[in-house]
C-alpha cells in the first residue's frame, strides 16, 4: 500500500471515529462533598465494584463544595487514575443543594444515583435500588432503618420525618437520605436550589412521578465529624414551609393565607363573643378583660391574613405563562 493509500485510510479511520456517536451512559453517580479527604479513595474504589458487577457503562461526578482540606487534590488522584471519575470543584462553600444542582447538569447518565461521601451510605446498594427502579418507580429513596448516627442526629430527623410525611401526605420514612436513586426525567424536571434537596422526593411526587422507598444499609461514620448539627431541623422545618407555600400554594395563595385567616379570626371572634355575652349578663366587665383585647387583635390580624392572599391571587392572575411536567407528548 503506498503512502497516498495509508495516509487516505487512515483519515477514513479517523473520520469515522469522530462521526461516531458517543457511548451512551447507563448510570451517572453524583457525590457532594466538603471536606472528606479521607473518604475519598475509598468510596471511589467502592463505588467502582458495585458497579462493575453489574455490567453497565457509569460515570461518577464529585461535587466539591469548596473543601479546605486536600479533598481537591485526592479527585486529582483519582481522575488520573480512572477518567470515568470526573470532579467539579467549587471556589467556596455553596450547600449540598448547589453541588447536587450542577451534578444533576452534568449527568449524561439514563439513571442517576446520588450519595454522601463519608463512607455512611453504601454503593453495594446502588443494584437493589436499581432494580426496585425498574418495577416502574420513577425515584427511589433509602431508608436509614438502623442508623449510626448520635442521638442529636436521629431524634430530631425523626420528628422531621415524621412532620414532613404528614403534611406533605407522601408516606416516606427518611427524606434526608443522601442515596437515592433516579429516572433521568425527574432530575430534568425538578429544580433544586436553596436547601431544598432534602424534599426532592416530595417535589417529584407533587410533580407526578412514582415514588418508592426502601432500606438500606448504613454505615458508621470512619472519618471526619458530620457537617450538620441541631440548626439542621429547624432550617429543614423553615425548608419545608416554603416547599409547601412554593408548591402546593403558589397558583393559590388564599387557600394557605385564607386558611390561617380564618381560623385566626374564628378565635378572636369566638373570644370577644363570649365576653360580650357575659357582659350583657352583668357577669364581667371589658374594661378589666385584657382577653377582649386580645380577641380584637386576633380578629384583625385574620383579616389582614385573608388580604395577604387575595392580594396574591391578584398578582397569581397576571401570570399567563405555566410550567407543566408532561409525562408523553404525540402530535403524529
Amino acid at each position: 500500500m503506498s503512502e497516498s493509500e495509508k495516509k487516505a485510510n487512515f483519515e477514513e479511520t479517523q473520520k469515522q471515529f469522530r462521526d461516531r456517536p458517543p457511548r451512551k451512559i447507563d448510570i451517572s453517580v453524583v457525590v457532594p462533598l466538603y471536606n472528606e479527604e479521607q473518604s475519598l479513595m475509598p468510596l471511589s474504589l467502592s463505588i467502582r465494584d458495585a458497579l462493575d458487577r453489574m455490567k453497565s457503562t457509569y460515570e461518577v461526578i464529585f461535587v466539591d463544595d469548596g473543601s479546605t482540606d486536600d479533598s481537591i487534590k485526592i479527585l486529582r488522584e483519582i481522575h488520573r487514575k480512572n477518567r470515568r471519575y470526573k470532579f467539579i470543584s467549587f471556589r467556596r462553600n455553596y450547600g449540598k443543594s448547589a453541588a447536587l444542582s450542577v451534578g444533576f447538569q452534568q449527568a449524561t447518565g439514563r439513571i442517576v444515583v446520588t450519595m454522601d461521601a463519608d463512607l455512611q451510605d453504601d454503593p453495594n446498594e446502588i443494584p437493589r435500588m436499581i432494580d426496585k427502579l425498574e418495577t416502574g418507580y420513577d425515584l427511589v429513596n433509602g431508608w436509614k432503618k438502623k442508623r449510626h448516627d448520635p442521638i442529636s442526629k436521629t431524634i430530631p430527623s425523626k420528628l422531621f420525618n415524621f412532620t414532613t410525611s404528614l403534611l406533605t401526605g407522601i408516606k416516606l420514612k427518611d427524606f434526608n437520605s443522601g442515596l437515592k436513586v433516579y429516572r433521568r426525567e425527574v432530575i430534568q424536571d425538578i429544580k433544586v436550589y436553596g436547601e431544598m434537596h432534602r424534599f426532592l422526593p416530595v417535589l417529584a411526587h407533587w410533580a407526578g412521578y412514582k415514588v418508592a422507598e426502601v432500606p438500606v444499609t448504613h454505615h458508621p461514620r470512619k472519618f471526619g465529624k458530620t457537617k450538620f448539627g441541631l440548626s439542621r431541623f429547624w432550617h429543614g422545618m423553615l425548608d419545608l414551609v416554603t416547599v409547601l407555600f412554593t408548591t402546593r400554594y403558589s397558583k393559590r395563595p388564599l387557600h394557605f393565607f385564607g386558611l390561617m385567616g380564618m381560623l385566626t379570626f374564628l378565635a378572636g371572634f369566638i373570644i370577644d363573643l363570649e365576653i360580650v355575652i357575659e357582659k350583657l349578663l352583668g357577669k364581667t366587665s371589658i374594661s378589666n378583660r385584657p382577653l377582649f383585647l386580645v380577641g380584637v387583635l386576633l380578629i384583625i390580624v385574620g383579616v389582614q391574613f385573608v388580604s395577604i392572599g387575595l392580594l396574591g391571587e391578584m398578582i397569581t392572575r397576571t401570570k399567563t405563562e405555566e410550567e407543566y411536567a408532561v409525562k408523553e407528548k404525540v402530535f403524529n
